[in-house]
């Protein structure tokens, strides 16, 4: 995807939570890629610290579609925080990250599972039966270590830090994100 794209896709998700907190906003959304299945996540940030993440791990639907749900949801139906408000508006940073398709991890132990991770290009989903949870790419300039990034993982999965299990599954994937200027 192009740089253009990218502030399409940016405009797209700021047209979408202006307009949901009552402020007029429109953006472009008739280019004929926007059509085409995408799964993508949307966060948004306030002088660098996160104020709301969600997104899709696979296309299910249009990327026009998809971009806007999630947009929506970031801002207003994260559970970790309260809806944005329409003051707040103004000092939040919008980051939109489309997703490359989930590939799947081989490996035969946890330290195999870590000696394969690729520290700032994987985002990487953790599944144990009912348990899942993903970080972006992103999330390595917070966690650096492979162990760290793991132990973090499990734990927003609802399992312990050093959990493991021959049943685990990992899957991989990369992303080309887009983040408004400060």
């Amino acid at each position: 995807m192009s740089t253009e794209q990218g502030k399409a896709l940016l405009a797209i998700a700021r047209a979408t939570i202006s307009s949901a907190l009552g402020k007029s906003m429109q953006a472009d959304e008739s280019a004929p890629w926007l059509e085409a299945p995408g799964a993508t996540f949307v966060t948004l940030t306030q002088q660098g610290e996160l104020r709301g993440c969600i997104g899709s791990l696979e296309a299910h639907r249009s990327l026009l579609s998809d971009i806007k749900a999630n947009a929506l949801a970031a801002a207003l139906r994260d559970p970790r925080f309260a809806p944005l408000d329409a003051d707040e508006l103004d000092r939040t940073q919008v980051e939109v990250s489309l997703l490359s398709s989930l590939a799947p991890i081989s490996f035969s132990s946890e330290q195999d599972a870590l000696a394969q991770l690729r520290p700032l290009e994987d985002g990487i989903v953790f599944e144990y039966g009912p348990y899942r949870a993903t970080f972006l790419p992103q999330v390595w300039e917070q966690l650096p270590q492979p162990a760290e990034f793991m132990a973090h993982l499990k734990h927003k999965a609802g399992l312990s830090p050093d959990f493991w299990d021959k049943d685990v599954k990992l899957f991989r994937y990369t992303v080309n994100k887009w983040k408004e200027s400060s």
